[in-house]
């Protein structure tokens, strides 16, 4: 006879191994993560500066710049297809080795652990441009000077706060995945990998120490700053501007200059409105290099239950004319 579903069953259970933690630092950044994460965004920014002046003199080669574009939109697609569209929203489905490659592919951009970043940024959806959003622009209020101060709160600053988001709440399905987990505590290996492997190529290429050395420059240091910067321009400047044609409860904006050096995700407004949609780019004349590549993982079978966009999804989501423009 089947039980009552209101019979309790006395009988204690084993209790559960626990989960180990997906980061080396768990849900807490220390000292010493807080002082790598300012040299990671001081020494490369001094590089990017450093860049202007050395690109009109002898520090730069058609390798290097090769090296700088190869690895930039290796890790920018890394970042947005897989740890944004795939790990943290479950836009599409993708078979075990794509996404192995995805987790690494996103580990190589310099982001952080894998685990935490969609943690913060599952958390951050939940509470967008609201009281509990890890990086609201709109923090502080809405005045000039409190927006500037917001500005860069939501650029950088945020990052240096003591961890906030509880990484079993917002992404227990990524703890219990092994390979994803050792992925992300391997963090510290993965920025390794990617800041020595330009260097390798140049020095291996060109056979000179010159040439390694330049590569790491620009492949590795001026790299890894442009695509931080264009990622957190992302929570900061496409939360304060931009055009607004679809309905979102928070103030995301599509800003069409940063499209191209953002796979896509500048067109954050469709975003915010349809957040498992895997494209963002979803009006005409809109580029979103990170559909793309979806959309041929998808015809090679390595991804399959795609969420793409339909017309009349699109148009439930978007705004009256009169609240179109920031």
């Amino acid at each position: 006879m089947t039980a009552s579903p209101d019979v309790v069953n006395d009988t204690p259970k084993a209790p559960e191994a626990p989960i180990p933690s997906a980061t080396l630092g768990g849900d807490s950044k220390r000292s010493i993560e807080q002082i790598t994460l300012l040299l990671f965004i001081t020494v490369p920014f001094v590089a990017l500066v450093a860049a202007i002046p050395l690109a009109w003199g002898w520090g730069v080669s058609w390798l290097d710049l090769a090296l700088l574009v190869a690895m930039y939109f290796i890790g920018c697609h890394g970042i947005t297809i897989g740890f944004h569209r795939y790990f943290t929203h479950g836009s599409f489905k993708a078979k075990r080795p794509l996404r192995i490659a995805l987790a690494i592919a996103g580990s190589l951009a310099v982001e952080g652990p894998l685990v935490r970043w969609v943690a913060d940024h599952r958390k951050h959806h939940k509470f967008s441009d609201a009281e509990g959003d890890p990086h609201s622009p709109w923090r502080y209020g809405e005045t000039v000077p409190a927006l500037l101060k917001g500005l860069w709160w939501a650029h950088i600053a945020w990052m240096f706060d003591e961890e906030q988001t509880p990484q079993h709440k917002y992404a227990p399905d990524l703890i219990k995945d092994g390979a994803i987990r050792a992925i992300s505590r391997q963090f510290v290996l993965w920025t390794v990998a990617s800041l020595l492997l330009p260097a390798l190529i140049g020095g291996l290429v060109t056979w000179s120490w010159q040439g390694a050395v330049t590569a790491f420059f620009w492949g590795s240091l001026v790299r890894v700053a442009l695509l931080h910067h264009v990622t957190w321009s992302i929570n900061s400047i496409c939360h304060a501007v931009g055009k607004r044609p679809f309905k979102s409860r928070d103030r995301s904006g599509n800003v069409w200059w940063l499209a191209v050096l953002s796979c896509g995700e500048s067109w954050h407004n469709l975003h915010h409105a349809d957040p498992t949609c895997a494209r963002h780019g979803v009006m005409k004349g809109q580029l979103d290099s990170s559909a793309r590549l979806i959309r041929w993982f998808e015809k090679a079978g390595w991804a399959y239950d795609v969420r793409w966009p339909s017309q009349a999804r699109i148009e439930a989501r978007r705004q009256e004319e009169s609240a179109g423009a920031a």
